[in-house]
């Protein structure tokens, strides 16, 4: 079944065609991608975007649709394995990002908060850490002993972040792509890059965070590719959840969209191994046990209109890989590896990467996702 999010018809979007060399070239017409188009086109170079697929086809079209501050790391445990200082201006940095994807993305997001549960007592303990962190560091976090709605009295307490929201990725990125053309962007659907030194551009970036594993080899060991499954319900009549859930680290993830349909990811630890590839295949494993959580979340069987898979890329810090690929002379840079956290991630990545080959160095994140910590 294809997913959900791609069924939506793609608008027109003006047509540009780029003749000769370009300034840059990027790989990956998805978030990131279309997000550094944008901005290297608006700082007026000629940019041209490749991608194998149309625009958004990638994990861009194929996630949980949630969008989410803050990076894939609890933010207790980010305080101590970045810096204090380094990881509340990270967050503020997401939430920041937040706010400029509103900005873009009209009926494409929504901004109902979000609940992160604890499905037991450990959890428990530990995002009460924190909830304590966060509020210590001045971000807008609610504790909750219970939560409205379907997952009353199923979990053992809640953080509520009202700054988080709901996205239909694809509508989005879509969006994205069309102001990048209309800002002078040659896109090139279904144009797979083999080799990124032949592409015909002085720089090039590439932005296929999960896809594309052994296009750049310097970065084959540091970025993996990582399975995450989805399914979507035939509509509800009635609302059970308000906002994205998500629980058990972030294993599950739920989402009541707004034609009634609950939409679920997760359960990548049913057969972890299993899904740290390159392949979109569902799998029954997984695929029966998120249809079991359906038929939980929704207190009665319930069809399933939609089974998907998308691959994300994952890497050892649970932090982004953004700038340049060491030894290739500042030609080739890299923007990914968001651990599931691409929508918003991928969005402000792609400024950030674009700023910097323009030449802006001054961000602090540029310092935090330095490819260069791992060589």
């Amino acid at each position: 079944m294809n997913p959900y999010w791609l069924e939506e018809p793609s608008p027109a979007r003006p047509e540009t065609k780029l003749d000769g060399r370009a300034d840059v070239a990027i790989v990956g017409a998805g978030i990131t991608g279309c997000s550094a188009a944008l901005r290297l086109a608006e700082a007026g170079l000629r940019v041209r975007v490749h991608d194998a697929r149309g625009v958004g086809e990638g994990a861009s079209g194929r996630n949980g649709g949630f969008a989410l501050g803050g990076g894939a790391a609890r933010y207790d445990v980010a305080r101590e394995t970045y810096g204090a200082e380094r990881a509340a201006a990270f967050w503020r940095w997401t939430h920041e990002a937040l706010d400029q994807m509103a900005e873009l993305a009209g009926d494409a997001l929504r901004r109902p908060g979000s609940y992160r549960l604890a499905g037991d007592e450990e959890e428990r303990e530990e995002i009460r850490l924190e909830y304590e962190a966060l509020r210590e560091d001045g971000f807008a976090a609610e504790w909750l002993d219970d939560v409205p709605g379907g997952a009353a009295g199923r979990f053992h307490g809640a953080i509520s972040h009202p700054h988080d929201g709901s996205i239909q990725p694809a509508r989005f990125v879509r969006r994205l792509a069309a102001a990048a053309t209309a800002a002078g962007v040659e896109i090139r659907e279904h144009d797979r890059v083999e080799d990124v030194e032949a592409l015909e551009a002085d720089g090039v970036l590439v932005a296929t965070d999960g896809y594309g594993h052994g296009l750049v080899p310097e970065l084959a060991d540091l970025v993996w590719p990582t399975r995450g499954q989805v399914i979507a319900s035939a509509p509800l009549a009635r609302v059970l959840y308000d906002r994205p859930h998500y629980a058990r680290q972030g294993f599950d993830y739920w989402q009541q969209l707004p034609d009634g349909r609950i939409l679920l990811g997760g359960f990548r630890d049913v057969s972890i191994l299993d899904e740290l590839t390159d392949s979109e295949e569902t799998t029954p494993t997984i695929q029966s046990s998120l249809e079991s959580f359906l038929h939980e979340l929704a207190g009665e069987v319930v069809a399933v209109t939609h089974r998907w898979a998308g691959i994300f890329g994952l890497t050892q810090d649970m932090l982004p890989l953004v700038g340049e690929v060491p030894s290739r002379d500042g030609r080739v840079w890299v923007a990914g590896g968001y651990s599931g956290h691409g929508n918003v991630l991928g969005f402000a990545c792609g400024a950030l990467v674009a700023d910097a080959i323009l030449g802006d160095l001054s961000s602090p994140q540029l310092r935090l996702f330095d490819p260069r910590r791992f060589f």
